[in-house]
């Protein structure tokens, strides 16, 4: 289960925070490092109990949330060295959209709860960075709105199947309009995960927050047992694809298998998850599943990932291990949290120095070619 301050480590919060103000010249000033177990403390204590354990919490007994970031740390990495890195280039592609770092931030409901600008504030933030942000479906503000604030900066929407077809068509269909450059299919919701922290708070969205994508009539606040009405076949693929006119990610594969049958079915990239752990619990973790899929799609699609990824050696994992680049979930719903857009914009950032810093220490220049002998599984 979760440990006492509600982080993945089993430090208390107390105890974390004397540790980071002996390390300041004064307290209270900000460590100057990214920290996100800090950022994760204050979050804590900053929101309701139940908004809290929304975001932070997972299903069943936690073991996949639990396990995720220790996960990345499986692999060791293998350094280079006198190859004259000083620079590395952080920038990639991703469908064909140039973005600034392979760090991106991944759907996430419900960000109003965290602060009044929400995803307005996570949009800024990733243009900010030059970071690419997806969408959520269930968001507390339109899609359009959120696409509005990226500019001629890349987003992605990702689309859930809610409410009844025709609903689910338009969403897809607006997305396309109003300019994203992709449609997330999160495909590991044919029913929501026994999550307990939700059940026991008896969560439900805030008074006066709205799921601004849901149908204007009946009532904006679901029960959240109701969200997921409807599964995905792998005939959606190219159905929602053409509906979009929009390439199609597919986000939640955990298998290889499963990955080929995606692309085969029309999927531009794969996008490996476990949902933040809040779904089948205990799955496996994407960093041992990445390599499997990455191996059976081989060239014909590109392979993102998230969870667990907390620190700049986690990102260069991923990437070692073939992934095109990962997003991030609740270290953004804490920045967000503690700063609104700049405290998004502070974790998007602070990782990508954090990842430059050890490409360089690797001897690696570029994200876009990472070998897999940069990594070896440790013993």
């Amino acid at each position: 289960m979760a440990t006492d301050n509600g982080t993945d480590s089993p430090v208390p919060r107390e105890r974390v925070r004397a540790v980071h103000e002996m390390t300041l010249d004064a307290p209270g000033q900000e460590p100057p490092f990214l920290d996100l177990a800090l950022l994760e403390a204050r979050a804590r204590d900053s929101l309701p109990r139940a908004v809290f354990d929304y975001y932070a919490g997972g299903s069943e007994t936690e073991t996949t949330m639990r396990e995720a970031p220790d996960s990345w740390r499986s692999w060791r990495l293998r350094p280079r060295v006198l190859r004259g890195v000083t620079a590395p280039r952080l920038g990639t592609e991703l469908l064909g959209s140039a973005v600034g770092t392979p760090i991106g931030v991944a759907p996430w409901a419900y960000q109003g709860m965290a602060h009044p600008d929400g995803e307005l504030a996570t949009a800024r933030a990733a243009v900010a960075t030059g970071a690419l942000m997806t969408a959520s479906t269930s968001a507390t503000h339109t899609l359009e709105e959120i696409v509005a604030e990226t500019g001629d900066s890349p987003a992605w929407f990702q689309l859930y199947r809610l409410h009844s077809t025709a609903h689910t068509e338009d969403l897809a269909r607006r997305a396309g309009d109003a300019g994203y450059r992709a449609l997330v299919m999160t495909v590991d919701v044919p029913l929501l995960g026994r999550r307990h922290r939700d059940l026991t708070n008896a969560f439900a969205l805030p008074e006066g927050l709205r799921m601004a994508n849901h149908p204007a009539a009946g009532d904006e606040r679901p029960d959240l047992r109701d969200l997921a009405t409807a599964t995905w076949t792998f005939d959606d693929i190219a159905r929602f694809g053409e509906v979009s006119g929009l390439p199609v990610v597919v986000k939640g594969v955990l298998r290889g298998d499963d990955a080929v049958r995606c692309v085969q079915a029309g999927a531009s990239a794969v996008w490996v998850s476990t949902h933040g752990g809040r779904q089948a619990d205990p799955a496996i973790a994407s960093a041992h599943a990445l390599p499997e899929i990455v191996d059976a799609v081989g060239d014909d699609a590109e392979v993102y990932a998230d969870g667990g990824i907390r620190t700049g050696s986690d990102v260069l994992t991923a990437l070692a291990l073939g992934a095109r680049a990962v997003f991030l979930g609740r270290p953004t719903a804490w920045g967000l949290a503690d700063g609104g857009a700049d405290g998004v914009a502070r974790v998007l950032a602070g990782l990508t120095e954090e990842l430059a810093h050890m490409m360089v220490l690797c001897g690696l220049e570029d994200v876009r070619s990472v070998p897999r002998d940069s990594v070896r599984a440790a013993r």
